[in-house]
């Protein structure tokens, strides 16, 4: 587990499974799910249905909760592209807009990365989202990844071609950073 003042991020657990379903599987059309690859698609799935996968969610390392004042509101998480490699990448979601815009993704960002870099034997950490999200693009920025490539017209959503945009940041980056995104961690 890791705190910054009332955020904090850990490991999920089965009392987190009903609001998990709840943010992501109960409706259909999410409004996240617009901001998150919305070239995918997305369905709901049934509460019984869903608590089948828990054994997939509860105290896995690759998948955290987000909670402010005690109350879950996103996920990060981590998967390997090429696990030989240690290439990772990782993601952010929150689920609610009346999250958005308001530091929490930068900050729960920030303690992941400190997490993934403390606890991993990693070059770099990856993070890929799409030009039709620029709030995600604007929090690598902050946290200190650079874009790295912008694969052109590659995601289609609504009509509209978008590009698939990759950022990253490497360990020795992080190493010069983290002191200056003044990351206060209690674990």
């Amino acid at each position: 587990m890791y705190k910054d003042n009332e955020l904090v991020i850990r490991p999920i657990e089965a009392r987190d499974l009903e609001k998990l379903w709840e943010l992501i599987y109960k409706e259909a059309a999410p409004e996240w799910k617009k901001w998150d690859a919305p070239y995918f698609p997305h369905h709901p799935i049934p509460f019984e249905k869903f608590m089948e996968t828990s054994p997939t969610w509860v105290g896995k390392e690759n998948r955290w909760v987000i909670s402010v004042n005690e109350v879950v509101c996103g996920v990060v998480s981590y998967y390997f592209e090429d696990e030989q490699s240690i290439w990772l990448e990782l993601g952010i979601v929150i689920h609610e807009s009346a999250n958005w815009n308001n530091g929490i993704g930068t900050r729960a960002l920030k303690l992941w990365l400190h997490h993934l870099f403390n606890t991993l034997p990693l070059v770099r950490v990856g993070l890929t989202t799409w030009s039709g999200n620029e709030r995600m693009i604007r929090v690598g920025e902050k946290i200190g990844m650079q874009i790295e490539a912008r694969i052109r017209k590659v995601r289609y959503y609504d009509g509209n071609y978008y590009d698939s945009i990759r950022m990253g940041m490497l360990r020795e980056e992080w190493e010069v950073l983290k002191d200056s995104l003044k990351i206060e961690v209690e674990s």
